[in-house]
């Protein structure tokens, strides 16, 4: 197949395109930049690929369509909002790592993102990409999923689809490296304000929050909204989403244990480590998510580790496995990567 990138100057996309490089379905990348008027090598565009000349195109949709069979936007906020129309006129197959169209409401994006929404009758035609639950097989349009978004929902999803706790409960207590604020410079994530430091940042504000909350409603639809605040690590890459709620009645570990193994066994990418709680160095440089929990049975509260590669499991990694279930490849095509030791 022939696959075009549209974004390889940001984190996500430049890690996607190295994993497009290795995949053993894709034989051809065409990259393409909303921003350029005329042709310009790669090594240009994105100094950290030096060694490489393949050109990088304007943007352009139709040429998109007639070289490619699928093409994946590592954009920025705000672009495939006023970009989705003509792929999904045409039931052109696209991979979207943006925020742009992962909600179903066009007032909650406004709201969310301060910026102006796609139409919503175009943002209800993508399919939310949580590989392990929305399989985007026979889909045209795919919504990858928020990191943040991906590590909670993972770590949350047996617990409130098979009803164990008390979904007024949830509390949140994310964490990640600074590669997820992206390339831009910023004060919060200038290297003298986050060495050495803990920052919380956006208070009850985070975008990815009205995701998290619609992927729950679909799971139980008594679920309005969870407590969830983010902060920011003096690390470069990974997520750690540490989830508390509840239990309900006669819910023990045995009986959470199970769920999650009933659920997770047969996935490649998540692995349940019981109670032996999971590390963010465990699964950098990989596309896994590590879960492990610890139940107080003197509060009747569960507590919830998981853990992601933000890049990866959380952007460029899941945006592969959405392209396995699309085209139908192996669930681990292009994906068998191992963890960043030291």
């Amino acid at each position: 197949m022939q696959a075009a990138l549209v974004g390889v100057t940001g984190y996500a996309g430049m890690i996607l395109y190295q994993l497009l490089k290795g995949h053993p379905n894709v034989k051809k990348i065409h990259l393409y930049d909303h921003k350029l008027t005329e042709s310009a090598p790669l090594s240009t565009v994105a100094p950290v690929f030096k060694s490489e000349s393949k050109p990088v195109f304007p943007y352009d949709p139709q040429q998109i369509m007639t070289d490619n069979d699928v093409v994946f936007f590592a954009t920025s906020a705000g672009v495939t909002s006023k970009l989705s129309q003509p792929y999904l006129a045409n039931g052109f197959p696209v991979i979207d790592l943006s925020g742009d169209m992962r909600l179903n409401d066009a007032g909650d994006y406004q709201k969310w993102y301060h910026k102006p929404a796609a139409p919503e009758n175009l943002m209800r035609q993508a399919q939310y990409g949580l590989a392990e639950f929305e399989s985007a097989r026979g889909q045209t349009y795919v919504a990858n999923p928020g990191c943040y978004a991906t590590a909670t929902l993972l770590g949350l999803a047996p617990l409130v689809q098979q009803h164990l706790i008390a979904v007024d409960s949830i509390v949140v207590d994310a964490k990640s490296g600074t590669s997820g604020a992206g390339k831009k410079l910023s004060t919060t994530t200038h290297f003298t304000e986050a060495n050495d430091n803990l920052q919380i940042y956006k208070p009850n504000q985070h975008q990815h929050i009205p995701e998290i909350v619609q992927e729950l409603k679909n799971w139980d639809p008594t679920i309005s909204t969870i407590q969830f605040m983010t902060t920011l690590l003096p690390i470069t890459r990974g997520i750690m989403s540490t989830i508390y709620a509840r239990l309900n009645h006669g819910v023990d570990q045995a009986t959470i244990l199970k769920a999650y193994h009933d659920t997770y066994d047969d996935q490649p990418f998540v692995h349940v480590t019981d109670t032996d709680l999971p590390t963010i160095k465990q699964v950098i440089g990989t596309n896994n998510c590590d879960i492990g929990l610890a139940v107080n049975s003197q509060t009747g509260f569960v507590m919830v580790a998981s853990v992601i590669d933000n890049m990866l499991k959380g952007a460029a990694g899941q945006a592969v496995q959405n392209l396995n279930q699309l085209f139908n490849y192996e669930p681990t095509a292009g994906l068998d990567l191992q963890p960043t030791l030291i």
